[in-house]
Order: structure tokens, then sequence, then C-alpha cells
């Protein structure tokens, strides 16, 4: 009886335990229950990479991970999808578009030198660039054929801009991280980065070059112009050490935090192209919840009436234990970060029905026993020893 005792109370303690857990963790959502955004990533070849193998598949999968682990959402799905394509499942990301912003550039980060004598050339390059893209702000529900042929005009530009500068060889593979920051006026906010040792050596030479030669330091993010600060006299001894810099270009917050994330999460091997992007509503989440709490509330009470009525005194201890076994699970699923989703719950209820159906089987081995003139005692330990071998 001392046993019994103990245990009795372990299984109280467990429960007031297990109730503590439900109260003060709750379980995250999957997309079906609370809705987000879902995303399909199209992986397309490159000049260097001609055709698109399980190892590119993997490589642009794993680079996708980091960047939404830099969003923050709570059990992302990232998955591939015949052999080149990758679907994204963002539970409760309300904004598909910021998505889309970190996770469709290939973000290859590069640090060039500006040629010298090219200064007036890039002057008027990035003059002409800035008013074919406010020109492209305001064709922007205008005519279709002649937004296509001021997209062209940039990219032209931009290709002109970038043959003004040369490759040093200090690239996005040298950072060891990048974050969002604040300028001091506080209206607009750059990216500072840190490179790694390698980097740091890089980067004080290019900028030791350059110091007071009024030529610009070009930072191209997929081969796009985005910053071209210039060095001070001051650096001209050993340039700019320590493996710091700030990517300055008048930034928003989130535009911002958004090449940063990019830049930490690391550059993708080949370019895609968001195919899909589609929001699932909150509001089927909310039906989805309703019935299924409805349809498992309304079976685990059929169950338990079901067991009292029939069993009568070890119907209603099945029951009690059924519902203990439910609270120990759910409180095991908030402790282990469990994302429920519609089949997570199917699965759940469904358990509770394996349980019970244990417990008839018990019973009913125990009915045999006392029909075979067994005592009480004897019956339920054969029922419960036979039921279980």
């Amino acid at each position: 009886m001392q046993r019994q005792r103990s245990l009795l109370a372990l299984i109280i303690v467990l429960v007031i335990a297990a109730i503590t857990v439900i109260i003060k963790i709750p379980i995250p959502l999957g997309l079906d229950l609370q809705g987000g955004s879902q995303l399909t990533i199209q992986v397309k070849p490159s000049e260097e990479i001609k055709q698109i193998t399980e190892r590119e598949l993997e490589a642009v999968q794993r680079v996708v991970e980091n960047r939404i682990n830099g969003l923050g959402v709570s059990e992302p799905v990232v998955q591939t999808v015949g052999q080149d394509q990758i679907l994204v499942q963002l539970p409760g990301v309300s904004d598909p578009e910021q998505a889309e912003r970190v996770l469709g550039g290939t973000a290859q980060l590069e640090f060039r030198a500006q040629k010298p004598g090219t200064e007036t050339q890039l002057f008027a390059f990035q003059a002409s660039r800035q008013e074919l893209r406010t020109l492209q702000e305001k064709l922007r529900n205008g005519d279709a054929a002649a937004i296509a042929k001021n997209q062209a005009a940039i990219q032209q530009n931009n290709q002109a801009i970038a043959e003004l500068f040369e490759n040093k060889g200090l690239t996005g593979k040298n950072l060891k991280d990048a974050f969002a920051e604040p300028t001091q006026s506080g209206n607009n906010w750059n990216v500072a980065i840190q490179f790694d040792q390698r980097g740091g050596e890089l980067f004080a030479e290019l900028t030791k070059n350059l110091a007071g030669t009024g030529r610009s330091i070009g930072i191209f993010l997929d081969k796009d112009l985005i910053s071209a600060p210039t060095v001070g006299p001051e650096f001209a001894a050993a340039g700019i050490t320590g493996g710091n810099a700030i990517i300055t270009g008048r930034f928003t917050t989130q535009e911002a935090s958004d090449l940063a994330i990019q830049l930490r999460g690391g550059s993708l091997p080949v370019p895609v192209e968001i195919v899909e992007n589609r929001t699932v509503g909150a509001t089927l989440g909310r039906d989805s919840i309703q019935r299924s709490i409805y349809a498992g509330v309304g079976g685990l009470l059929l169950v338990l009436i079901f067991m009292v009525v029939y069993y009568r005194l070890p119907g209603l201890i099945a029951d009690l234990a059924l519902i203990i076994y439910s609270l120990l699970t759910w409180a095991t699923f908030a402790l282990l970060g469990v994302t429920l989703t519609l089949p997570g719950i199917a699965g759940f209820i469904l358990s509770i029905g394996m349980a019970v159906d244990a417990n008839v089987l018990i019973f009913e081995r125990t009915r045999e026993e006392l029909r075979a003139g067994k005592s009480l005692y004897r019956s339920v330990e054969s029922g419960f020893y036979r039921a279980l071998f």
C-alpha cells in the first residue's frame, strides 16, 4: 500500500506540473492553423552552373534556412520539391513581401576598387541611374512596355557602372557578421559588417590603396552598386584595420534589416526566382481549430460516457487515467516545442482512442478471469499482464 500511495502522489505531482506547463507555455501553431505565407522558389542555372543537381538544391535550401532563422519565424518548413524547386512555409508571417525580399535575392556581396580616371564617369552614371529609378517609380502602374524599356536602361546603367570597378577578391564569403544600426542623425540606417581574418586583411589593403585618391570602394550586391564610399588620406599608411566596415545607402529600418539578414545567411550559389507567393488566411486556421476542438471534445466525451456506462467503476478509473494521459501528452508537446497542425491534432485524438482500446482489452480480460473464479486482485493482475502480452 505504501508503494501505491507513493505512485499516486507522483501522479498528482505530474498532473499539477502538466497543468502549469499548459498554462504557462503556449504551443506554436502551424501554417494551416494560424495562417502565414507560403513561397515556392525556382532554382535556376547560371553561367557557371549549367544544370541544377541535388548538391546545388541542398546548398540553396541551407542558405534559405539561414535567412529564415534571421527573420525569427517559429517552426518554418523548408523542403525541396521536384528537382529544381524549394517550398517555404512561414507560419505567422503577415508580410509575404518582406519574406520575398529576403529569400529572393542571391545576396552576392563584393567590394571592388574604382579604376583610376573614372571619377567623372561614375558621377554621371550615378546621376543617370537616379533619374531612371525615379522614372521607374512613376511608371509602376503605367504602360508595361515603357516599364520594361526603362528597366532595360537601368540594367545597362548598372553594367556600365560595374565596368568602372575592378575585383579585388573581397566578397561576402569573408563576412563573419552583419547587423543594422541607425545613423548618428537617426533619419537613416546603415549595415555594419565584420570580416573574418582574411577579409580584414583584404579590406585593409583595399582601403590603403584607395586612401586619399578620391576614388571609391564599390560595394556591390548582386552586381548592383549599393554604396560607393571614399577613404580619407589618414588611412594611407595602413588602411582601415580591425575588420569592421559600414555599408551606407540611405536605408530604411526594414531595408537595412533585410540586407543584414541576407548577408548573415550567405549568398545563394545560383539565381532563384519566387514563382509563387501566397498568404494562408488566419480565418481558415481559426475555423480548423474550432472544428477540431469540437470533434475532439465531442468524441472524448462520448468515449468517457461509454466507459462509465459499460464498465462502471473500472470505466470511471479508466476515464481519469485518460484525462491524465491527455494532460501529460499536451504538456510534453509544449515542453518539446512541437508545432501543432491539423494532422497533429488528428494524431493526438487517435492516440487517445488507442489508449481507450488498451483499457477495453484489459477490462475484458479481467472479466474473463473473474468468470473463471479467480479473485479480484488476481483477475486485475492477469488482465493487465495478459492484455499486454
